[in-house]
Formats: C-alpha cells, structure tokens, sequence
C-alpha cells in the first residue's frame, strides 16, 4: 500500500503505475486532475477501453463481477471507474469492493472514487482491504495560508508570476476554492504573455464582470427560476463563453449544499453547517430554499453530471457539453419543493 498527496501523483506516475488507485476526499479539482493523470497514464501504457460506474442507490454490484469475467473485444488493457459519491458502498458494495483488492482484475487499472469518508466508513473492513491493496490518494483542500503559495506554482507551470499582493488578492477572492483558483489562473495565461503580471493586470482580470454572470446563473437555479435560467444560460452561450467557465462556478454553488446536506442527514445543526461551508448573510436564505427543494441524491447526482460535462468539454468523453450543462441546469431549477 502507498498513500500519496495529490501533488505527488504526477512523480509517481512518471515511475510505476499501480493497478488499484484509490481517490479520497472532496475537493473536485484535484479529484479531476487525478483521474486525468491516471487515465493519462493508462492509456500511455496501452489501455484503450475505459468502463465507468456511479453507485447509487440499488446499484448492482454484480456488474462489476460481470466486468471482471468478460474480456475486452477491442483491447488488451482497460481502465475500470467506480464512483461512490456518498463513500458508503452498501454490504453488498463492501464485498465486492474487498473482491477486487483481494483478486485484481489482470490487464486492468481500478480507479475508485470515495468522498470523504466518515468514522464508520474508515475502520471497514471493505476499506483496510482497499488500503492494504492499493495506491490512495487524498484529494485535501488547500489551507488558506498555503494558497498563495499554490497560485504562484500554478503560475510558474505556465510560465507566468505575480507579486505576493497579487497573489494574496486571487486567493482572498477565490475565498479558498481550488476551482474558482485554477479558474483564474488559466484566465490569465489567455490574457496575458508569459512573464510577470502586474497588480492592475491581475486585479482586472479577477474582477471581470462576465465571470459573476456564471455565479448569477447558479443563484438562478438554487432560487428554482427556470426562465431566468434559460435566460442567463443562453446569454452566456450568445457571448461565446466555454462551457468549462460556466460549469465551474455551478459547482462551487452545489459542492457546500452537499456538505449541509451530509450535515443535516446527521443530525448536525443546518445553520452551523452553513457557517462551516462559508455561506454568510443573505446567502444563507437562498441556500435554505434549494435545501427544501433538492434532495441529497439529486444533488450528489449533479456534481458527478458536472464530472462528466468537464470530460465532454475536454474531449474525452464524445457529447454537446453545453446542451448537457443546459439540460441540468434547468432541471435542477425546475424541481419544485417537497
């Protein structure tokens, strides 16, 4: 068993690539880097076939037994996903789950993906069985003094940089997501050469207004106002936006809804939870009225959607990205209260 930081995948990629990887936590940034790195990798080394599961409820693990007893038709090697949102796996799911780390699939590299695990998820069975057989990966989140620090090695991979004032700017405006973060970064290598960037430039391109116009369409859809969201979606798409820019904000808006979720089904106090998720004032009302129309599933549902419409935008999966991201925007709008 090896247990690795995220930032170390890519060193030990350019090594080994083990056959069972394990994908730890909730931060989708690097969630997303990961598997694309993994994958990457696998198909460097010849897998040219690529099979993905969602377990939600009532999912049958007996397809994952009917995966490993078939062979491929069209390659040697192959890539098996299996995501599990919730990270609770069922009996069923821990058994099939200790199958795989006990008896590996051959000529297959296992990705499996947990959201954070919690007490009971942890001292499993099912998941010591993974850990002893596997490489895991824990998708942590950036401390918030350390993510200045981030932004300028984000920088430097593009052969850009930025005064330490700059950089404390990005990181109090992204207010610790990874995703806004990386968001910004890659706006500046569209805006600006290669070399430093001035405070000016870098405060203009954070405070671009057509950035909040992708905030504004994820308060449309916790509000459940479909037509402004068609509205808001098709100007968007009219002013020639890519559907990553808008995709990635939506997710920012869903991810803390998740959390709150996860609390209240624990019991937890919701308005603590809110605090935790760094959801203030006004806000706080309009994330209350998403609660009572969205359910946990329904929304565990839309991030991994989002998953998905991020590899269709990239080409790695074949689809219309924005017609996909429009259909669930307006479909998570429409749901009415229960």
């Amino acid at each position: 068993m090896a247990r690795l930081d995220s930032t170390q995948l890519k060193q030990h990629l350019s090594q080994t690539l083990s056959p069972l990887y394990v994908l730890v936590g909730d931060e989708p940034l690097a969630q997303s880097e990961c598997l694309d790195a993994i994958r990457l990798a696998a198909r460097q080394a010849g897998a040219d076939e690529r099979s993905s599961f969602i377990v939600e409820r009532n999912f049958n693990w007996q397809q994952i037994s009917q995966f490993s007893q078939t062979l491929s038709l069209f390659s040697s090697k192959r890539i098996l996903e299996i995501h599990i949102p919730n990270g609770k796996p069922g009996v069923d799911g821990g058994k099939a789950l200790t199958e795989l780390a006990i008896n590996l699939i051959a000529d297959t590299t296992i990705i499996i993906v947990l959201a954070s695990l919690e007490r009971e998820a942890k001292n499993s069975a099912w998941y010591s069985n993974l850990q002893n057989a596997s490489t895991v990966i824990e998708l942590k989140e950036i401390a918030p003094t350390k993510l200045p620090q981030w932004l300028a090695g984000r920088l430097a991979q593009q052969n850009q940089s930025a005064d330490a004032t700059s950089l404390a700017f990005i990181a109090h405006q992204v207010e610790g997501n990874l995703l806004a973060a990386h968001q910004e970064i890659q706006k500046l290598a569209l805006l600006y050469p290669a070399g430093e960037i001035s405070a000016d430039a870098v405060r203009e391109s954070v405070l671009n207004v057509s950035r909040y116009d992708a905030f504004q369409l994820g308060e449309a859809v916790l509000a459940g106002d479909t037509e402004r969201t068609t509205r808001i979606l098709q100007g968007l798409q009219d002013e020639g936006e890519q559907a990553v820019a808008v995709m990635n904000p939506l997710m920012w808006v869903l991810r803390p809804l998740v959390r709150i979720k996860q609390a209240e089904a624990r019991g937890e106090n919701v308005m603590n939870a809110m605090t935790n998720a760094r959801i203030y004032g006004d806000r706080q009302s309009l994330v209350k009225r998403a609660l009572t129309r969205l359910s946990l599933r329904q929304l565990e549902a839309a991030l991994q959607k989002l998953c998905d419409i991020d590899r269709t935008a990239k080409g790695v999966m074949q689809g219309d990205a924005w017609l996909e991201l429009s259909r669930l925007c307006f479909g998570l709008a429409k749901v009415r209260a229960r």
